[in-house]
């Protein structure tokens, strides 16, 4: 994501851009199919904290109930993409040069390999962070989107993590979405589970410069209740807004606000 998975190195999965698409094949229009999962297991939003309008953090979901959400997360976007045929397979994500097959292989990479494993790749790969992303997700690759699939599956329940945990919900999250928003699949994600990332992503650079990106603005969600920040406003869908702080400009398109367009122009300059 930029690299919300264990890649320090940002340039190999920066988001997609609408300027920057280049589908590579015919793509089967998919046609829009929204799912709900209101009644999916999952850590619930604090009612007195969404009451007030306080900001809900990630320090409010325990160990536990960040690791339930990181399975459910895992295990929703399994089931969103059992019966994908090949063409759809080769789809363009929202990551720059990656299929929606390849980054669910990084996605399965990133539940493998602990924090030592993975430096030993980049140290084999001459700290070359692009090269280690591309060999770690072509030995889950399988030889169909079928045993790419089959793989993830594998590791939905896995607690091993080459990034801190907080990142390990937000990488599952956004990488979900730039998977099925092009595949023209919505998911609507627990609140606390996003309001959690959100929170997150609005203090951190660890993986991609989404403080950065959000420093300035206040931050609102219009469907939860994360607040963050001052200055302009960027209200929306709480998922749009981690889309934006992560540097996918297409989410812009879902906020409103002042400060709106300084947000756009943070995504698009990287």
């Amino acid at each position: 994501m930029g690299r919300v998975l264990p890649d320090p190195h940002p340039h190999r999965l920066a988001p997609r851009t609408a300027r920057h698409v280049r589908v590579r094949a015919p793509v089967r229009r998919v046609r829009l199919r929204r799912r709900s999962h209101s009644a999916e297991s999952g850590p619930a939003a604090s009612s007195d904290q969404a009451e007030r309008g306080g900001q809900v953090t990630e320090a409010n979901l325990p160990k536990a109930a960040l690791w339930d959400a990181v399975f459910a997360e895992r295990k929703a976007l399994a089931a969103d993409l059992a019966g994908l045929d090949e063409e759809a397979w080769r789809t363009p994500s929202l990551c720059e040069g990656l299929s929606v097959r390849e980054l669910l292989a990084h996605l399965t990479a990133g539940a493998s390999l602990s924090w030592p494993r993975w430096m030993l790749g980049v140290i084999k790969c001459r700290f070359d962070f692009d090269a280690q992303v591309d060999v770690q997700l072509r030995r889950r690759l399988g030889r169909s989107g079928a045993e790419t699939l089959a793989a993830f599956e594998g590791v939905a329940t896995s607690t091993t993590r080459p990034i801190p945990l907080k990142a390990m919900l937000g990488d599952i999250v956004v990488h979900g979405e730039d998977i099925r928003r092009p595949l023209g699949i919505r998911r609507e994600h627990p609140v606390a589970t996003v309001t959690a990332v959100a929170a997150y992503f609005q203090r951190t650079n660890l993986a991609v410069p989404s403080a950065k990106r959000a420093a300035g603005l206040r931050l609102e969600a219009t469907d939860g209740p994360f607040r963050a920040g001052s200055g302009p406003l960027a209200a929306g869908p709480t998922i749009a807004l981690v889309g934006a702080m992560t540097g996918r400009a297409v989410y812009c398109d879902e906020l409103d606000g002042a400060g709106v367009p300084v947000l756009r122009e943070r995504c698009e300059s990287r």
